[in-house]
């Protein structure tokens, strides 16, 4: 069984007004790592093996921000590390529909 990290994350510039650029420099940093992630409205998404890794690929996407030109950055992490067995993203979605579908 291969451990599986699902890890929610927010990096924002402060005193910017549009993050676009900003979050579209964090997806290329994660397509240029390999890192599967889903983007959100609000946030992103990613798995990783080791909670060590996904704090290093965050760390990064946070000093990127500085690198763009912001002069404040504040980030929210969320780790789901469950150990009992394997499942995905996709998985926690999908067992949620499947209850809203009376499965």
């Amino acid at each position: 069984m291969s451990k599986v990290v699902i890890v929610e994350f927010v990096i924002v510039p402060l005193g910017e007004r549009s993050l676009s650029r900003y979050v579209a420099g964090v997806i290329k940093l994660l397509e240029e790592k390999g890192v599967k992630y889903q983007l959100t409205p609000m946030a992103t998404i990613i798995e990783v093996p080791t909670v060590r890794e996904a704090f290093e690929i965050i760390e990064e996407a946070h000093e990127l921000m500085f690198r763009l030109g912001a002069e404040r950055v504040s980030t929210t992490v969320r780790i789901d590390d469950r150990r009992d067995r394997e499942r995905k993203m996709e998985d926690k979605v999908e067992s949620v529909m499947e209850k809203v579908r009376g499965g």
